[in-house]
């Protein structure tokens, strides 16, 4: 079934294309072209002119695209920026308590034979 569709598919391309006029005429298809071959000052002025006006769609096109991606990248900075802050928040955080857990180590290691003397002791 499906090779038949396929075939029908085919089969109509072929025969659309075959009915197409043999002289298609080419369209307009904006880009730089060369202006130097053209024989009139008219035809010459107007070929430079949609250069330029192509040059100029192309400049503003390229030149929006660069401005979003850099803002893009601007919002990606700046999250990141936030992001760092938070990190080194909890870093900070950290350093404390593991300092006041040694200081509470250090405090609770003192040694037994350190406490004062008892009165039994002192007879």
């Amino acid at each position: 079934m499906i090779v038949q569709m396929t075939r029908t598919a085919f089969a109509l391309t072929v025969l659309l294309t075959a009915s197409l006029p043999a002289t298609v005429r080419a369209q307009d298809v904006p880009g730089i072209e060369i202006c130097t071959v053209e024989k009139t000052m008219e035809r010459r002025t107007s070929c430079l002119q949609s250069n330029v006006d192509f040059l100029q769609k192309t400049i503003t096109k390229l030149a929006s695209d660069q401005q979003q991606k850099i803002d893009a990248a601007n919002r990606q900075v700046e999250a990141l920026k936030s992001t760092v802050a938070g990190l080194q928040r909890t870093v900070a955080e950290l350093q404390s308590a593991q300092n006041k857990a040694t200081e509470d180590a250090k405090k609770a290691a003192v040694p037994k034979d350190a406490t004062p003397a008892t009165k039994e002791g002192a007879k």
